[in-house]
């Protein structure tokens, strides 16, 4: 086995320097899958797994019946964002303020909106959501007054185990929960696996939201440094690993870094959290927004021991307001069906029905196609755009999936000053404060590009992009 993972990880090698040193050039086409085979007289799965490595990495990119491209992506003019040293945070502001701040401005329609973490209308097939909305009152007795099982919708939860085919069977029907949203999904866990006062280990920059949700339950955050392409720095982690009660990461195309952790680095953490009994929330939200050729894995895939608590929810991809999540919790599913009866008794009848609709009858993997096609191109707009009007010395992010944009600017500008600059001309960011309990993330910026696509979206990048070259 390792034989094999090396062997592909060398061909990949070979590859990527090849793009670098601009032998293969953007657009040019690769060797088939058979081809490279023969030529390093390896196995068809070894060549694969070395193309979809480099895809992962956003430097090939797969087109249906024609093979595999050197993509638009892998020009990058510039550089990655750096590694936080988060030893040397400093502990003075925290971001409730600006988080509230910026969600004053999110209903705002004059505003060009780059902050708020939601796919916008045009990416959203809100046609056959309403029929299916009409579908679900007309074919219901109660029209969706009765009570659902505290579990959640059994139809619901069979169609999500059934659509979940990255998890190759390991997870049923009856091993998951309905929650509202993700975020709610992440809170029962943290409350199932947590007491008052332990420690929870978690990215950095971290999801504001998660950030939120360990305040409020009394934990601490300890936070660990986190590559933009590799993920979190697990040598850091097995560090703390004794001292914490668990860890709360978002594995695949990250918020707001939109990195994929790749597979060892995911069997890795498994097997240390394993190694050490601490929990492990996994946050999967963005896992169906891929932009390679198939949906990455999630740590609980590789999870034996009931340790890995998986979320997921239709917030980011279908509908952000009907609520839909949900959980699979491994060993502390009682617990978190107890926590719910208290908190939440049932979901919305309707709602689980209409996404349990949409998931039986294939207009879910319809609906997704199209979105990552959209995502994808919208990403190379963005990253464009940056490219083309903000400083050389801008650093970027590069996401394998989601619609996350990390952006590290000059070490003297202060973002949230910028916020007030921007927010005068009606333009909305999110600030880099927002993604770390402590005082760092400062020069940062995150956007995000699930919107249309239009002039004014440009403009809008154009004037942010002034605004930054102005306060160096």
């Amino acid at each position: 086995m390792q034989r094999k993972e090396t062997l592909y990880l060398k061909i990949a090698k070979i590859i990527e320097e090849q793009i670098q040193n601009e032998t293969l050039l953007l657009g040019d086409k690769l060797p088939s899958i058979r081809s490279v085979q023969k030529l390093h007289n390896v196995s068809i799965n070894t060549a694969k797994q070395a193309y979809l490595e480099l895809e992962s990495r956003s430097l090939i990119e797969s087109r249906p019946k024609t093979g595999y491209y050197v993509s638009k992506t892998s020009q990058r003019k510039l550089a990655l964002p750096s590694v936080t040293a988060i030893a040397d945070a400093g502990k003075g502001k925290t971001p409730e303020d600006l988080i509230s701040k910026v969600y004053d401005t999110i209903a705002k329609p004059d505003v060009t909106q780059f902050a708020l973490g939601l796919p916008g209308r045009n990416f959203l097939p809100l046609a056959k959501l309403n029929k299916g909305v009409i579908k679900a009152i007309r074919s219901r007795s109660d029209s969706g007054t009765d009570l659902e099982p505290v579990q959640g919708s059994e139809h619901l939860r069979r169609e999500i185990a059934k659509w979940s085919l990255v998890l190759e069977g390991k997870v049923t029907e009856d091993d998951l929960v309905i929650t509202s949203g993700a975020m709610n999904a992440i809170y029962h866990a943290l409350m199932a696996v947590t007491k008052p006062g332990d420690s929870v280990a978690i990215e950095s920059p971290a999801y504001f939201g998660i950030l939120q949700a360990i305040k409020l339950l009394g934990l601490k955050a300890v936070e660990l440094p986190t590559h933009p392409v590799y993920g979190i720095d697990l040598d850091a982690l097995k560090k703390v690993l004794p001292a914490i009660s668990a860890c709360c990461f978002v594995t695949n195309f990250n918020n707001p870094m939109g990195f994929q952790m790749p597979d060892e680095n995911k069997k890795e953490l498994v097997r240390l959290i394993t190694a050490y009994n601490v929990p492990l929330i996994e946050d999967d939200i963005y896992g169906n927004l891929y932009f390679g050729a198939e949906r990455p894995k999630p740590c609980k895939f590789y999870d034996e021991a009931g340790l890995v608590l998986w979320a997921g929810s239709v917030s980011k991809t279908l509908a952000p307001g009907y609520r839909v999540g949900w959980i699979a919790p491994g060993q502390f599913k009682d617990k978190i069906i107890r926590q719910k009866l208290v908190q939440t008794v049932c979901n919305p009848s309707l709602y689980s029905d209409v996404i349990a609709d949409f998931l039986e009858h294939g207009r879910y993997d319809h609906h997704l196609r199209m979105f990552r096609n959209k995502l994808y191109a919208n990403y190379l707009q963005f990253q464009r755009a940056v490219e083309t009007y903000f400083p050389d010395n801008t650093k970027i992010s590069q996401p394998k999936g989601g619609f996350m944009l990390w952006l590290e600017l000059d070490k003297r500008i202060c973002t949230e000053d910028l916020y007030d600059a921007a927010g005068a001309m009606n333009i909305n960011f999110a600030p880099g404060r927002m993604f770390s309990q402590h005082d760092q993330y400062n020069n940062c910026m995150r956007l995000n590009y699930a919107m249309e696509w239009n002039d004014r979206a440009e403009e809008g990048l154009q004037k942010l992009g002034k605004l930054v070259k102005n306060s160096i």
